[in-house]
């Protein structure tokens, strides 16, 4: 299956990198045209609701993208950071996947989107067509979310 992903290697600690990442409420912050919901902190088994669109941001409709965090490993020393957040549709299903690696003062992010359209549609053939997109908005997600933490 296609995949979207970016890697970058961002000027901050992992410590600080990491709860700022996996913290899908920031999420609102860099994507644009998008609105972000959570039942709570990050921890698996939260659920988020992610709703784009022209009119999101202010509470109107939009394309749905129902998560849930099903994995939530913070880096530590000899060990990558892993979160894995589950995409249950209805528009949307696969998974995305964030890991982050110490590297001493800084640290490298790889971001990664396996995502389809749910329904009837052939899974490869939907990834393809939204892994462009997809590659486009995890770029700028990760660039605002790298200047977030290091500034």
């Amino acid at each position: 299956m296609r995949e979207a992903r970016v890697v970058r290697r961002v000027a901050a600690p992992a410590s600080r990198v990491w709860p700022v990442l996996v913290d899908a409420r920031n999420h609102a912050a860099w994507i644009p045209l998008t609105r972000v919901e959570t039942d709570g902190p990050p921890s698996v088994g939260t659920q988020v609701v992610a709703v784009s669109g022209p009119g999101a941001v202010r509470g109107g409709p939009g394309l749905v993208d129902r998560m849930e965090i099903i994995r939530l490993d913070p880096p530590r020393p000899g060990h990558v950071g892993v979160a894995v957040f589950a995409k249950r549709g209805p528009v949307l299903a696969g998974e995305a996947v964030i890991e982050l690696a110490e590297t001493g003062d800084t640290c490298l992010v790889r971001w990664t989107e396996r995502v389809h359209l749910a329904g009837p549609w052939r899974v490869g053939l939907t990834a393809a067509v939204l892994a462009p997109t997809l590659d486009a908005m995890l770029r700028l997600a990760l660039s605002r979310a790298a200047a977030q933490v290091e500034a």
